[in-house]
């Protein structure tokens, strides 16, 4: 697989007209920034205090929903229009990522459901994720004594927050079933004392976490993994978490019970609980020498969605990169067909290197953030830090971005005004035609900023004919674009491009898969591709030569 290796600039927040898309006048602080007709339309959910939005790719607001707590941090969209999102709730734990309670709200915000999952052992915190069967994946702490800890054979003081997921079923308006539950306290491996359980070395049990395993950048206190990301493939039925204190990602197998899930065989794997597989830090299992890392202090880790671009892959927001900024990436698992994990004896997971990276000038948040790819190849990046959204192509160029207007207390910032604490764990992107908005009003009212700007923004829609079928639709691989046209095609069919003016300029076969069409000798402008096996079977893009 091909490696694409970008490197692309950031766009300067002090400019009057950007693009050509919006036009302001000032200094503008907040708010959208660009909307190139090259992104993907739909709306994007976000939120960093009791408040969550959804807006449109112009800014603008479509729905709101109100809580009483701030979020725990994850939130996302059911396929019934409701919210299901995690709140934060004091306890007797304490922390980054702090939960302890999830919510669910009708489209119209009225409180449906919620459950605490808080006591003075456990404690939810940072992630959730929906599930198919209408169930929901979560990640809680899980205390443990530092003399418990110490009989387990760790050599660290003080007591130790380890992992656990569930599976929750809702009932009724405040109840739930814990359904499944993995406990990463029962796949522990040690090296410091035979007398005790689980002795053996790391590297001849990948599948099991070494208990005195400590990142050189994580601290010794009690938030001994923190976790901050889940994910579920359904198809695998596994379960992928982003262990930060690692700088490592990890997958579990789903398919077994939650009494298959405390032991070492049962589930689909035949390996029970063990991991199936990780990646980002062979040191963390000894397979190869310590620092030698992939991954640093990384979030939301998720599988690219079936009929996507690069669809099966996993893909990261790497906090710490080696050049010391941030990046997003996107690896292939080394997954067979039974749902196991290539790895060869004395050797670490891989693969060696990615298939796509994403890197900028400046582009940094040490820590929150995510990424995740869209239907149409591009990728939507929260530089959480700063409270950043941002869209790139598939080769790289920036066509949406918007800076969060709101502040942690939920007091949004005036536009021409500067923000401080507006940073977001996520932001996520829906389809127009996601089945939660079936029905529903989208009109969009005013922006999130107080005092916004006027602007010509329009919300850009792909131009495709009605006998276009489902499957069949041509895909532009970054647009604008410079000398060369880069076209992904179902099948071979013929290509035609139109000038502004409707005046035909160019014409080419095009054959399955990757087509590069050179354009330099063209000038700069607008321009209609038209492609189609035949005249019933056609479809039409926009384009814009830089």
């Amino acid at each position: 697989m091909a490696r694409f290796h970008v490197v692309a600039p950031l766009c300067l927040v002090s400019i009057t007209v950007l693009c050509g898309y919006m036009a302001v006048s000032g200094q503008q602080t907040v708010g959208l920034f660009l909307n190139d007709p090259a992104s993907f339309n739909g709306y994007t959910l976000f939120g960093n205090n009791g408040t969550t939005y959804l807006i449109d790719n112009c800014g603008r607001t479509v729905n709101t929903w109100e809580s009483d707590h701030h979020p725990g941090q994850g939130q996302y969209l059911l396929p019934d229009g409701s919210l299901l999102r995690t709140a934060r709730v004091s306890g007797s734990f304490s922390g980054g990522g702090l939960g302890g309670r999830f919510e669910r709200f009708s489209w119209d915000g009225q409180l449906l459901w919620s459950y605490r999952y808080a006591d003075g052992t456990v404690h939810a915190h940072h992630d959730i994720v929906p599930m198919p069967n209408g169930h929901f994946l979560a990640i809680a702490w899980e205390r443990h004594a530092a003399s418990e800890a110490q009989a387990r054979g760790r050599i660290w003081p003080g007591e130790v927050w380890s992992e656990r997921i569930i599976e929750v079923q809702m009932v009724g308006s405040s109840e739930a079933n814990i359904v499944w539950e993995w406990r990463l306290w029962d796949h522990l491996v040690q090296d410091t004392d035979p007398s005790k359980p689980d002795f053996g070395e790391s590297a001849d049990h990948p599948g099991r976490i070494d208990i005195n395993y400590l990142s050189p950048d994580a601290d010794q206190n009690s938030d001994w993994i923190h976790a901050n990301a889940i994910d579920y493939h359904p198809e695998l039925d596994q379960i992928v978490i982003s262990a930060r204190n690692f700088n490592e990602i990890w997958v579990i197998d789903h398919s077994t019970s939650t009494e298959e899930a405390a032991g070492s065989k049962g589930g689909r794997s035949g390996r029970g609980g063990d991991l199936l597989y990780r990646y980002g830090n062979p040191g963390a299992y000894g397979r190869e020498p310590a620092g030698t890392l992939h991954f640093g202090q990384q979030h939301d880790v998720r599988w690219v969605p079936e009929g996507y671009p690069h669809a099966g892959k996993l893909m990261v927001f790497n906090n710490e990169a080696a050049s010391g900024a941030s990046e997003v990436i996107i690896w292939t698992p080394p997954v067979l067909s039974d749902g196991t994990y290539t790895l060869k004896t004395g050797t670490a997971y891989g693969p060696a290197k990615a298939d796509w990276t994403y890197q900028a000038p400046d582009f940094y948040s040490p820590i929150l953030s995510g990424a995740h790819l869209l239907p149409n190849g591009n990728v939507l990046i929260c530089e959480g830090k700063q409270g950043r959204f941002f869209e790139v192509t598939g080769a790289g160029q920036m066509v949406w971005e918007y800076i969060n207007p709101v502040n942690r207390n939920g007091f949004p910032a005036a536009q021409g005004g500067s923000v401080h604490f507006n940073e977001v764990f996520r932001a996520t992107r829906y389809p127009v035609d996601f089945s939660g908005f079936a029905g529903r009003d989208l009109a969009p009212g005013a922006p999130v900023e107080i005092n916004p700007w006027e602007s010509d923004c329009e919300i850009h829609e792909e131009t495709v004919s009605a006998g276009d079928p489902a499957g069949s639709q041509m895909r532009v691989l970054g647009n604008p674009f410079h000398g060369q046209l880069t076209l992904d095609s179902p099948f071979a069919q013929t290509l035609r491009i139109y000038n502004i003016e409707g005046c035909q300029v160019l014409s080419a076969r095009l054959t399955h898969g990757v087509n590069h069409i050179h354009m330099d000798a063209l000038p700069g402008g607008t321009y209609l591709l038209v492609a189609g096996a035949d005249a019933a079977t056609h479809s039409v893009r926009k384009v814009i030569k830089i």
